[in-house]
């Protein structure tokens, strides 16, 4: 149980931040001094105020599992519910007997009869304010707290409805006259929390994605989806694509979805004139590309990014072979867990990953996975270069499949090289 020096720290940093309009607050944030504090180790953490035996606010159910986590890391903080009231004979009544908030405005009206709200109450809700929660129709909050900020900091980002208020939603949403939009706002509040693990095959497979989140709705009505099936192409003089790729250090992470490899600044492609900086690249079994049908034993997608955000992606296909010493570098440096990302010691050109046949095919497309954004300009290598089957087998032990299945093509326009 945290100390009760931990209890009156918070408390008074709350105070300090209503006192002063907030400054405190912005310089420190509550969520960070508990962090602080506390010291948790793990992505998130989770933390309910209720009060202690001599009636002073005590964060309770501290541990180093969050309520929720998403993709982005961040975990959401459940910070209380309706707060226990001290009877008259000095233990607490259960929450569900303490008076609503509409009840203790009520009291609080000059004239009005029962009990004024506590200081402790007032100070929660202003507290709640100052960080942007806001109550969900059942009289609890839900703030979404991040341990990793844009610079590392622990930060409150966001408030989010409770379960109880998603759950009210979806009830409501079958029984709603079409076209109100009262009630889809709250339905889509409810679809807002859904959960962001997806996967390739289940009730989290490519056909839920669409109806995850809001954000992922272009993977079921996008109209230039990726991956396709490559055929039809027009035979053209390609301009040849400039690759700058160099000798970079590099740190490899399973991100629960695949092999993912993140490389030093200064490896690129330029092709059209446009400059765009090499990313990251990361593997899918089978090859998500098909091309005049067939289908490879593993692909590699090179992705990269310019100056504007705008993503091209190259695609080397992996064909069983000779072994592939680029991916046996990657392999050899694994993390042992999910999540984990290991520095490698030594270096990594992708120059030795590239086809010596660079002739290609292109067309616009989008991300293969959620949230499946369009404005993807694809480049699919036309030479496949070689896996060895040990090499496709170490990846399959942990990803047996992570393609997202073929979309239609809707008549793009394909070119391939001459």
């Amino acid at each position: 149980m945290p100390s009760r020096s931990l209890h009156f720290l918070v408390a008074a940093a709350a105070l300090q931040a209503l006192l002063h309009g907030g400054a405190a607050l912005a310089s420190e944030p509550v969520a960070g001094l508990v962090v602080a504090q506390l010291g948790p180790t793990s992505p998130g953490f989770k933390m309910n105020m209720n009060r202690s035996e001599t009636g002073a606010p005590e964060a309770t159910g501290v541990g180093p599992r969050p309520i929720e986590m998403h993709e982005s890391g961040d975990a959401q903080w459940h910070s209380g519910s309706a707060h226990p009231s001290t009877g008259k004979d000095g233990q607490d009544k259960p929450a569900k007997d303490a008076p609503s908030r509409a009840a203790k405005a009520d009291a609080a009206k000059p004239g009005a009869s029962g009990p004024a709200p506590s200081a402790m109450d007032i100070l929660r809700e202003k507290l709640a304010a100052k960080l942007g929660a806001r109550p969900a129709g059942d009289g609890k909050f839900a703030m979404q707290v991040s341990n990793r900020g844009e610079s590392g900091e622990n930060v409150v980002t966001a408030a989010r409805p409770s379960a109880a208020a998603v759950a009210a939603a979806r009830k409501r949403k079958p029984a709603a006259a079409a076209g109100d939009a009262g009630t889809d706002a709250a339905a889509n509040a409810g679809q807002s929390l859904l959960p962001t693990h997806w996967d390739y095959a289940g009730d989290v497979g490519p056909d839920a994605w669409g109806k995850m989140r809001p954000e992922f709705s272009k993977c079921a009505t996008g109209q230039r989806q990726s991956p396709i099936d490559i055929r039809g192409g027009i035979a053209v003089d390609l301009e040849p694509i400039k690759f700058e790729y160099r000798p970079s250090a590099f740190s490899v992470i399973d991100n629960g979805h695949t092999v993912q490899v993140n490389v030093e600044p200064g490896n690129s492609i330029t092709i059209t004139g446009k400059r765009y900086e090499l990313v990251q690249f990361h593997f899918h079994r089978p090859s998500e590309e098909r091309i005049n049908g067939r289908q490879y034993d593993m692909v590699v997608h090179l992705v990269h990014k310019d100056v504007d955000g705008r993503l091209a992606v190259v695609a080397v296909l992996l064909d069983r072979g000779s072994a592939q010493a680029i991916v046996q570098t990657v392999w050899n440096n694994l993390p042992l867990e999910k999540g984990d990302e290991v520095r490698a010691g030594s270096r990594i050109d992708l120059m030795q990953l590239l086809p010596d046949d660079k002739r290609y095919y292109t067309y616009m497309g989008s991300l293969t996975t959620p949230p499946c954004s369009e404005g993807v300009l694809w480049m699919v290598m036309k030479q496949p270069v070689p896996i060895s089957m040990d090499q496709v087998a170490i990846f399959s032990r942990l990803y047996p499949m992570n393609a997202r299945p073929i979309q239609q093509a809707d008549g793009r326009l394909i070119k391939e090289s001459n």
